[in-house]
């Protein structure tokens, strides 16, 4: 899958971007780089979430998430290629960590599981073939495994990354492993957009993902169990996903399909939250969910945007519901739009989720689409090299927002017009430790 098709879906009708907005706060960058000794007295914060930067508790804006996510589903950051010897393929990963740490990031989002397969020796799921090209085939080393390893021992934290119901992005069983749970159980199986999906209906599947999963939970010292935006797909034009028999079998009770699919979202979020706290209670467990959850044309509770895509309506994920529920520790919006934007402004979205995680205990950090910047199909905003750095700067202006995660690894690395060099230089002039 391409970058661009996993994190650039169309916001809305309104493809221009908007006037830039003039609310944007005063940097915070010269407060970033305290040292740990110094301490002072936490302001109080104004009822509506806006911030005084320079007023602000110096404990907490030392401690804020900066990561990036490192995707390995077709290849998209890592390994750069399938096939590569066990060697290169460690001294690549080793890269991407050494890259974070220079980068004065203490984070990385590491794709353990992209498509109903596994980056460590699972005994539930097949070898991804991101690693040797042909999926089952052992790659002679423990690529999770190292990545916690050698992230701790750089001060990184390591967020293993899963996709909960993704089995390939071709419709052709055969071409899975020959021992893969989809070939040993068709019945689990919905093809839909030119993919195969597990049918998140059926109850023996959100079992089975979850004990997928917790395998990694319980072998491995990971800080975070992470997913992203996939939970029912996206929806293709013109096209159907087929669980009518799941939904006359379990359906019953329901007010409509739509209420039973989020009800099965919602069951595998909570179960997740749930395990992994019998597991090992520290580690945490974050969603990082398509930036809309509903418009406000919508639902009165929605943001006022016109987005394309709703989380709620078309992937049957209730995220604010999650966070008032206190099912997830923290929640990470891709806003992967810039400031002013017609249809989805990032002015508008940040303030919105700040206030959905108040009080709630769930830590908000906010997805940041890299990947645009410098790219010239994207809007003019994207090629400035500070768009990004005055993300941070307004997101600095409300007390709920802990932090940025950049997609992904490749664009970091390759910083097309140094708008992470950017943000490097205007905010992270010092390394600082991630939200306990």
């Amino acid at each position: 899958m391409r970058q661009i098709a996993r994190r650039n879906f169309v916001a809305g009708a309104a493809g221009a971007a908007g006037t830039v907005a003039a609310v944007v706060a005063s940097p915070a960058s010269a407060a970033v780089g305290v040292v740990a000794g110094e301490t002072t007295t936490a302001a109080v914060l104004p009822d509506d979430g806006r911030a005084d930067p320079a007023g602000r508790s110096r404990d907490a804006l030392r401690r804020e998430l900066r990561g990036m996510w490192v995707a390995t589903v077709e290849n998209i950051d890592w390994p750069s290629k399938p096939g590569l010897s066990a060697s290169a393929q460690r001294a690549e990963l080793i890269a991407y960590l050494d890259e974070a740490v220079d980068r004065r990031l203490n984070a990385v989002m590491l794709q353990v599981r992209p498509a109903a397969d596994a980056l460590w020796p699972s005994p539930h799921e097949p070898w991804s073939k991101c690693l040797t090209g042909v999926q089952g085939k052992d790659p002679g080393w423990d690529p999770l495994g190292t990545a916690v390893e050698e992230a701790h021992s750089r001060g990184l934290e390591l967020h293993a990354w899963f996709n909960p119901y993704r089995v390939a992005n071709h419709t052709d069983p055969s071409r899975l492993a020959a021992t893969h749970p989809a070939r040993l159980h068709p019945d689990w199986v919905v093809p839909y957009g030119g993919k195969l999906y597990y049918n998140p209906g059926l109850p023996e599947v959100r079992s089975f993902v979850q004990d997928a999963m917790l395998d990694a939970v319980r072998r491995y010292d990971i800080d975070a169990v992470h997913w992203d935006d996939y939970f029912y797909p996206y929806p293709v034009a013109g096209q159907s996903f087929a669980d009518g028999a799941a939904y006359k079998k379990y359906g019953a009770g329901f007010a409509d399909k739509a209420a039973w699919r989020r009800d099965n979202i919602d069951q595998l979020v909570k179960e997740t939250a749930e395990r992994i706290k019998a597991a090992k209670p520290a580690v945490r467990f974050g969603i990082s969910p398509f930036g809309v959850w509903r418009n406000a044309s919508t639902d009165p509770n929605g943001s006022r945007t016109a987005a394309g895509v709703q989380t709620y309506d078309d992937l049957y994920a209730d995220t604010r519901g999650w966070i008032k529920k206190g099912w997830i520790d923290y929640i990470c919006p891709q806003l992967y739009w810039n400031i002013g934007f017609a249809a989805a402004d990032y002015a508008v979205l940040l303030p919105w989720w700040n206030d959905v995680v108040r009080g709630t205990g769930v830590d908000l950090f906010i997805g940041e689409a890299l990947y645009k910047a410098g790219d010239p199909a994207q809007p003019e905003a994207w090629q400035n090299p500070a768009e990004l750095s005055r993300h941070i700067d307004f997101a600095a202006g409300y007390d709920q927002a802990r932090g940025h995660v950049y997609f992904s690894g490749k664009s970091v690395t390759a910083d097309r017009i140094g708008a992470m060099s950017r943000v490097v230089a205007d905010h992270y002039r010092a390394r600082v430790r991630p939200p306990g």
